[in-house]
């Protein structure tokens, strides 16, 4: 069969996939300046814009003043199909936001959760994000074509899709993405918030412009993430950075009586106790992060959790010896860039590494914002494949 490739057609499908690539990336342009942008005549343009409007994919979006007397016509992408849902899932809300292949900011949906297994179905509760969102967005939410399900644990990459997560109660164990596909009839990602953290943090935040660094979340739980030239590292079963079930050492153990696990010692628990230790609030997470950050012990109580967070940092660095490590989550918010510089002198006194450590630069809602990204890269290859082959059909 005779290669498509240096057709007239093929080199169409290329010209107006970088066309359609220029308006997404750079919002409404005039053809001269696609012209400059792509590289081609304007001839060219006109015959790539010509079809992209055809195909249903750009519009026209008014005029601009050009020369004396001649305006020029702004072309634009259209951004209200195909579409994805970003959804994020915790122990009590869902939240979830219409996703576009630009990138557009979105509204966010909140709906509150029930803990009991009995009140919670895994595709009710993903068709009711999609219409919301959907909803919210005034978009149809006929046209979304994919979803990403940020959440605690994850999903073994294997035939039977065992998913292994405390904060999913009620829904399949086992084949979970092949029940959604098939009851809503969209592609479905399940990804381990802290994975989509990472993403979130190398897209803008502090995991940018590096070849390789290391995710350490410190929430509830604990967890890891890494990133190697903009590849996450997931494992063969999924559970790479699962690093909170790991028993301590002698010396880790020591600064905890309590503490048995990596998760034990700088978890929410560990916080809790810490918190509590110096007659702060100790309700909750939340509660004992908001008493440490409003506490002139603040800078002790930091430099006790970074002494911890240096232990449970040792098996990232044996395994990866990234140049970077990024603290992430509720913990290292509060704790910022000192919590940074507690965890790398700490690091530096019970180990030959010598990482940069640095504070998350995400410090809203990282993980549906890794999620959106995700998503984001997702749509547009959709729809820059539809235009591909209908350029060549």
């Amino acid at each position: 069969m005779r290669s498509a490739q240096g057709t007239p057609s093929w080199l169409g499908a290329v010209n107006d996939r970088v066309g359609l690539s220029a308006l997404l990336d750079h919002g409404p342009l005039t053809r001269n300046r696609i012209c400059e942008l792509v590289g081609v005549s304007k001839p060219t343009a006109s015959m790539m814009m010509t079809r992209l409007i055809a195909a249903g994919v750009i519009e026209e979006r008014g005029q601009v003043a050009g020369n004396p007397g001649r305006s020029a016509t702004l072309y634009a992408a259209r951004t209200d199909r195909p579409l994805g849902v970003a959804i994020v899932i915790e122990a009590d809300e869902l939240r979830a936001s219409v996703v576009d292949a630009a990138g557009g900011e979105r509204p966010i949906v909140r709906t509150p959760l029930s803990r009991d297994p009995a009140d919670r179905n895994a595709v009710r509760e993903v068709a009711a994000a999609i219409r919301d969102a959907s909803a919210a967005a005034g978009t149809d939410p006929s046209v979304v074509h994919t979803v990403c399900i940020g959440t605690a644990g994850y999903v073994d990459p294997g035939e039977e899709g065992t998913l292994f997560s405390e904060t999913l109660p009620g829904w399949p164990v086992s084949g979970l993405r092949r029940t959604l596909e098939a009851e809503l009839g969209v592609a479905v990602f399940v990804e381990n918030d802290v994975n989509l953290a990472a993403i979130a943090e190398r897209q803008s935040g502090a995991g940018e412009g590096r070849d390789v660094f290391a995710l350490l979340w410190l929430g509830n739980g604990v967890g890891a993430s890494f990133d190697v030239a903009g590849d996450l590292h997931r494992g063969s079963f999924g559970g790479a950075g699962e690093i909170g079930f790991l028993p301590l050492s002698a010396a880790a153990q020591a600064l905890d009586e309590h503490a048995v696990t990596s998760q034990d010692l700088a978890g929410a628990v560990a916080v809790r106790r810490i918190a509590a230790a110096h007659g702060l609030d100790d309700t909750d997470h939340r509660s004992a992060l908001d008493a440490i950050a409003a506490s002139p012990e603040r800078a002790a109580i930091v430099e006790e959790i970074g002494a911890r967070v240096a232990h449970i940092s040792l098996p990232l660095l044996a395994t990866l010896d990234p140049g970077r490590l990024v603290l992430a989550g509720p913990t290292a918010i509060v704790g910022g860039q000192p919590l940074a510089e507690a965890v790398e002198r700490g690091i530096r006194s019970i180990s030959r590494w010598y990482p940069e450590v640095v504070a998350t630069r995400i410090d809203h809602d990282p993980v549906l914002h890794g999620a959106r990204a995700f998503l984001t890269a997702k749509v547009r290859d959709d729809l820059l494949g539809t235009v591909a082959r209908l350029s060549l059909s």
